[in-house]
C-alpha cells in the first residue's frame, strides 16, 4: 500500500475526524501519530495517539465501542484525516453518540 506524504505538527501528530460513514454525523476528532496510523490501517479499526497519556489507543479496546473504518481520506494540504466509521456503540466518553453534542448559541 502506497501511504501519502503526510503534514503531521511539531509532536508527530495529525488531526482524525472521525465521522460515522452510515449518517454523516461527525462523532469525534483524536491525534494520531505515525505508528497509530499504520495500526489502524492494518486492523481497520480507529487507534488513535493520547496525549494526556502519552500512549496508544485502541477506540473501544476497554468499553466494546470499536469504530471499524470502511474509508480512510486526508485533505487538500495532507496535515487532517478523515475516517469514516462504522461505530460500535457511542464514541464520546460520556456516553453521547457523538462528542460534538453541544452548540453555542448565535443568536444575538
Amino acid at each position: 500500500m502506497h501511504l501519502p506524504e503526510l503534514t503531521y505538527n511539531e509532536a508527530g501528530l495529525i488531526p482524525c475526524i472521525v465521522q460515522d460513514a452510515r449518517t454523516n454525523e461527525v462523532l469525534m476528532m483524536a491525534w494520531m501519530n505515525a505508528e497509530s496510523l499504520a495500526l489502524t490501517l492494518e486492523r481497520k479499526q480507529t487507534v488513535f495517539w493520547s496525549r494526556s497519556r502519552q500512549e496508544l489507543w485502541h477506540k473501544g479496546a476497554t468499553s466494546g465501542n470499536v469504530q471499524d473504518v470502511v474509508e480512510l481520506c486526508y485533505d487538500c494540504d495532507a496535515d487532517t484525516l478523515l475516517a469514516r466509521v462504522i461505530a460500535h456503540g457511542p464514541a464520546c466518553h460520556t456516553g453521547e453518540q457523538s462528542c460534538f453534542y453541544r452548540s453555542m448559541n448565535l443568536a444575538d
